[in-house]
């Protein structure tokens, strides 16, 4: 039975530290990835990324097939071990993004159409996965999580400071 890990919250400083590559793909990975797919789909999340859950390994879970099946030609759940975006469209789009690691706050990113990205898989094995739209944006949210990037610094200077004023704020009212 996969486990319920807790899911830091902004201004947690893990989260803005790279996490380190994957040398070996343990039992222990394994299992961080069942732990990791049970925790975001309990917290009706689309994409989760190592830093999000304490730990400080390149390894993200993605799940599209509920939010947007259409556009998850990829087979799903994925589950990315040290991926890396090796291609990315001049064509941008807008799109309003949330994070498990912000709750209530949804921000518009502009970010590539779409992007190709190289991955180990949980046996292993390098592979490729070709992102577009809701896909596309949901690999780069959780690349950029283990490079120590939150959407938020994807916004102007100004920006994020009036989103995270009222992030504070929302959270301050629910606490």
């Amino acid at each position: 039975m996969p486990k319920l890990l807790k899911v830091l919250t902004y201004p947690n400083p893990v989260l803005s530290l790279a996490a380190k590559p994957i040398t070996k793909i343990t039992e222990e990975i394994k299992t961080l990835a069942e732990d990791m797919l049970y925790t975001m789909e309990q917290s009706n999340g689309i994409g989760l990324a190592a830093n999000q859950v304490g730990v400080l390994e390149q390894i993200v879970v993605i799940n599209l097939e509920d939010a947007e099946p259409e556009s998850a030609k990829a087979k799903m759940p994925l589950v990315l071990i040290n991926p890396k975006i090796i291609a990315a469209s001049q064509e941008l789009m807008e799109y309003e993004e949330g994070c498990l690691s912000f709750p209530e706050l949804r921000v518009t990113v502009k970010r590539p159409r779409k992007v190709t990205v190289s991955y180990l898989d949980l046996n292993g094995e390098q592979q490729t996965v070709e992102g577009e739209n809701l896909l596309s944006i949901c690999l780069q949210h959780e690349i950029d999580h283990l490079n120590g990037i939150l959407f938020v610094n994807k916004v102007s200077n100004l920006k994020r400071d009036v989103l995270l004023r009222k992030y504070k704020k929302l959270q301050t009212i629910k606490n």
